[in-house]
């Protein structure tokens, strides 16, 4: 009794196992789709840049300046957007691959499995909710401030002052009601919203330009000398840290790969407007940081309002009204980023019956997933009409951070996956409905070089003892994910016990050499086997894996500056998804109901060997044979049998 009950257990726990793994299969044309495409690269490189530039250049930097790194923020912010340049060269290699909306939760799903996917969904919802209600409190701020607080004075008296650690002074009604608005004019359509996102780019951009013009005019390069601080007034530790906070000046980029689904050409588009738009932003923040440092001393930045009270120090009055105007622009095209992105990542996972099925309609006029966009105007704004978002941006970032380590990992796991199941089967389905078609899709393209993938090359092939005996791509995938713990290891213990590292001791110092000497070798083994050669990719990660594995630190490194409180109210979060999910999901999956539908046609009951006969895997064989000598049309689970 007690083994039957062990092997009713393991079955089960196979079975969960199972489901929670199982990987997105591509529609046989992944070009179609209910969204409407019609976004070019122009369109989309402005989505980028709009939802990046806005409340980092115009709150973020009088901080960092005045607290954490001087005029070393400069520094600051080219390392930073190093490190968001690898996760998004990963994003755009994705957004080539599959031109879906999701952003990185479908990129999880087609390569590392349902349950992650799902994880990365709900943190992305997460991201972008917060991220719109932080935005509109910071709009609601500058635009109070221009009439002198008289908004939020008149909010207190109307609605009476809240006291609860999480909530804000008071209910901010100015907040809730820019998200409402801006929600109705991204309901117009995709075309109309892109072109007055643009419109406000364009616009805020040239003020930025301006500021930094009139910036280097009146610079005075004795900020910069030692007698007021220097360059580093705070060492390389300030830049480090200031690196660390300057980084989500650049979240907003993966807005790019959302849109993934209704742009005319993504596999140009995406991977040129992601390279693009994070050089031009990097390019403005630098510059402005140039000319705000040179501009007053950086002790005197106040942070509150840095680029207008500079100028005034000056005797520039007229620029802060610029400014202001520049910055309402700049929040209102990073609000509409994240109140685009977020009803698309809910109509993703909706699709794939992971969330509620009504999350899934499109409105057939218009072409958007219309009521997540309702759901999502009035979700954002009722955080920024209660809540403090100073204490839950920071919570905002795990969920980011999460993702972009996920898709690094994504890059290299799926490079040395062996074909045909996702890479030749998306191919195919973008090729003619050609028989050739057909036999290249179902086989590894007749190249040698495509049947070695996830094999060990032969200079490494002294390794083959250890490592021969497994499954293609097995081993990288182990070696991903063993490189990822070590990460987190390394960073966990050089956060927590950073004096002693400093103080040299011994034991402190052995660690950190075991894991990096773990993380190496990992890397070591990666590149040791063969990878997939995609010649119909337009755009490829470039030095794989160890780009991507840079990326997986550098995010990793981020998350571990976070404090305890951020990580248990991730936590809760993460029960509450883990509850829809379980409760909910994994058994609505469309993925669940195909891998249905294969257990029906390969199972070895006696139902159905009447219906199918004892020999089904031949008759599908044979079936198989036919179409493709007819040019019929492909049936992803017969062929895929008949591969096996």
């Amino acid at each position: 009794m007690p083994s039957s009950r062990k092997r009713i257990l393991g079955h089960v726990m196979s079975g969960l196992c199972s489901k929670m793994s199982r990987t997105k299969q591509l529609p046989r044309d992944v070009m179609e789709t209910p969204l409407n495409r019609c976004l070019n690269t122009f369109d989309i490189t402005l989505l980028g840049v709009g939802h990046m530039i806005g409340a980092g250049i115009y709150v973020l930097t009088g901080t960092v300046v005045r607290d954490i790194a001087g005029p070393g923020i400069i520094i600051s912010f080219l390392l930073a957007a190093m490190a968001s340049l690898l996760s998004a060269l990963c994003y755009a290699e994705f957004g080539t691959r599959v031109p879906k909306a999701g952003s990185a939760y479908i990129y999880t799903y087609v390569s590392i499995g349902e349950f992650w996917a799902f994880v990365i969904g709900w943190n992305i919802i997460l991201e972008h909710m917060i991220g719109a209600a932080s935005v509109a409190r910071a709009w609601s701020g500058y635009v109070d401030s221009l009439f002198g607080g008289s908004i939020s004075n008149a909010s207190a008296k109307l609605t009476g002052e809240m006291h609860e650690q999480l909530l804000g002074r008071y209910p901010d009604i100015l907040a809730f009601s820019v998200c409402i608005v801006y929600s109705i004019l991204l309901g117009i359509g995709v075309k109309e919203s892109a072109i007055i996102n643009s419109a406000l780019t364009v616009l805020n951009m040239s003020i930025m330009s301006l500021v930094i013009i009139i910036g280097l005019y009146y610079a005075n390069f004795d900020n910069w000398s030692s007698q007021n601080g220097g360059f580093l007034p705070y060492g390389f530790g300030g830049v480090i840290k200031g690196a660390a906070t300057c980084f989500y000046a650049f979240i907003g980029f993966d807005s790019i790969a959302t849109a993934s689904e209704e742009a005319r050409n993504p596999s140009f588009s995406i991977p040129v407007a992601t390279v693009l738009s994070m050089g031009i932003v990097t390019f403005d923040y630098v510059m402005v940081c140039i000319a705000l440092t040179l501009l007053v001393p950086y002790y005197t930045i106040n942070p509150e309002a840095a680029l207008p009270e500079a100028f005034a120090n000056i005797g520039a009055n007229w620029v802060k009204y610029i400014i202001s105007f520049g910055a309402i622009c700049g929040m209102t095209t990073t609000l509409f980023g994240s109140l685009f992105s977020l009803p698309r990542c809910m109509y993703a996972m909706a699709s794939d019956g992971l969330l509620f099925g009504f999350l899934g309609n499109v409105n057939s006029k218009i072409q958007i997933p219309l009521t997540n966009l309702i759901i999502s105007g009035v979700a954002s704004g009722l955080i920024a009409l209660l809540f403090d978002l100073e204490k839950l941006v920071e919570f905002m970032s795990i969920g980011t951070l999460l993702a972009y380590t996920i898709v690094s990992a994504s890059v290299i796991i799926l490079r040395y996956r062996p074909p045909p199941m996702i890479i030749s089967r998306q191919n195919s389905s973008l090729a003619s409905e050609t028989s050739a078609t057909n036999s290249q899709a179902t086989t590894p393209s007749g190249s040698d070089v495509q049947m070695l993938v996830g094999t060990l090359k032969p200079q490494y092939s002294w390794l083959n003892p250890i490592f021969g005996r497994f499954e293609r791509g097995s081993v990288v995938t182990s070696a991903v994910f063993i490189f990822t713990c070590a990460s987190g290891a390394l960073c966990a213990l050089m956060q927590l016990y950073t004096k002693d590292l400093w103080d040299g001791m011994w034991w402190m110092i052995l660690l950190i050499l075991f894991f990096i000497f773990i993380m190496l070798g990992c890397v070591f083994i990666i590149i040791a086997h063969h990878q997939n050669i995609d010649a119909g990719l337009k755009f490829r990660v470039p030095m794989v894996p160890i780009l991507p594995a840079l990326s997986i630190f550098c995010n990793i490194e981020f998350m571990a500056h976070l404090n305890i409180l951020t990580w248990l109210r991730f936590l809760v979060w993460m029960v509450v998804g883990l509850l829809v999910y379980f409760l909910y999901g994994i058994h609505y999956s469309k993925e669940g109901e195909s891998m249905s539908t294969y257990s029906t046609l390969m199972t070895s009951s006696e139902a159905v060997k009447e219906t199918w006969g004892a020999t089904t895997k031949s008759k599908i064989q044979s079936a198989f044979s036919k179409r493709k000598s007819s040019n019929e049309e492909r049936h992803p689970i017969i062929d895929e049998v008949a591969v096996q």
